[in-house]
């Protein structure tokens, strides 16, 4: 089978949560390109509204679909629309996430309950809530799950203690080989994706502290990761490319976790 077979995702429907900017947007992007249809999940309608404008004049079919997914109970209904309007689901981009800047001694117990539940928790409940409804029933799927680096390495940005954060990521990566494990003779691949360094709206704070240099001087590479870099990857862990690799994490940051 040739590769352009093999990343054909035609007839297939993904869901992409934190899909309406940044990193989710250009996994969207990526997944429509391929010929999947679409389903995008924020908490903004305004701006969820404005990606699928854009993903529309690339010609892709996008739904949009206003969840908080730090509300764990507003999942279930999320995953039932999607179905309900574009067909089971046969690729899962965990993306949505948030992190919380605090020194350890100082972390509000608040804080950490919100990142831990949007992180993690909301993963485990809208992967297990598609698993249920789609994924083992037919016994396929794709599951990528998006860690980062500082899950990988425990490290801080300078100046900015992100504790909850690291935790959350570092959870992310084993979920993601325990789910890989398990779900394995199902036939799902469970991969996951560690960024780098992005401008994001997350990740404003630390570029603000920094400076736009000494954030691209971190990587080898010297630069930050652009609007095309995860497409690749996306493309490889969502398509039947990645027929035999499971409980992976690729990092994709300019080769800083290389030194």
């Amino acid at each position: 089978m040739t590769l352009a077979k093999l990343q054909n995702l035609e007839g297939r429907v993904a869901l992409v949560t934190g899909g309406s900017r940044g990193l989710g947007l250009q996994m969207a992007e990526v997944l429509g390109e391929l010929g999947a249809k679409v389903a995008i999940t924020a908490r903004k309608g305004h701006e969820l509204d404005a990606a699928t404008k854009h993903l529309k004049t690339l010609g892709i079919e996008a739904l949009p679909v206003v969840c908080d997914m730090g509300d764990l109970a507003a999942i279930p209904a999320l995953v039932e629309r999607v179905i309900g309007e574009l067909g089971p689901i046969d690729i899962l981009v965990n993306n949505a996430g948030t992190s919380w800047g605090a020194p350890t001694i100082d972390h509000p117990l608040d804080g950490w309950n919100k990142v831990i539940t949007l992180n993690v928790t909301a993963i485990f409940v809208v992967t297990q809530e598609v698993g249920r409804r789609c994924m083992v029933p037919r016994r396929s799927g794709k599951v990528i799950n998006i860690a980062s680096i500082q899950g990988l390495t425990g490290s801080y940005p300078e100046g900015m203690p992100t504790l909850a954060y690291n935790a959350s990521k570092g959870a992310v990566v084993n979920m993601t080989r325990t789910l890989a494990n398990e779900w394995a003779p199902l036939g799902i691949n469970v991969n996951a994706i560690a960024p780098g360094f992005f401008p994001t709206k997350m990740t404003a704070p630390i570029a603000a502290s920094l400076g736009k240099d000494a954030t691209a001087e971190m990587a080898p590479m010297k630069r930050v990761g652009g609007p095309e870099d995860l497409k690749g990857v996306v493309a490889l862990f969502a398509s039947d490319a990645c027929g035999f690799i499971t409980g992976q994490t690729l990092a994709v940051d300019g080769g800083l976790t290389a030194v």
